[in-house]
């Protein structure tokens, strides 16, 4: 798996597991999904994604996204 990937599977576990908070728990949590999406965007114009170095450091090899 490469670090793109592994961003974007981590993304959307977070999403819905955001989603399934707001459901279950408080709807305080849509704040965590908003959140998600405002990061996601940041680093799609920036190229700057923390997911991104935590996987890095863990040894994940690099895609062409995140260099």
């Amino acid at each position: 798996m490469t670090l793109d990937r592994a961003v974007l599977a981590f993304a959307g576990a977070m999403i819905l597991l955001s989603v399934i908070l707001t459901l279950t728990v408080s709807t305080n949590f849509v704040w965590f999904t908003a959140f998600i999406g405002v990061n996601m965007l940041q680093s799609a114009f920036t190229g700057f994604c923390p997911a991104a170095m935590v996987f890095r450091k863990l040894g994940v090899k690099t895609g062409c996204a995140f260099n």
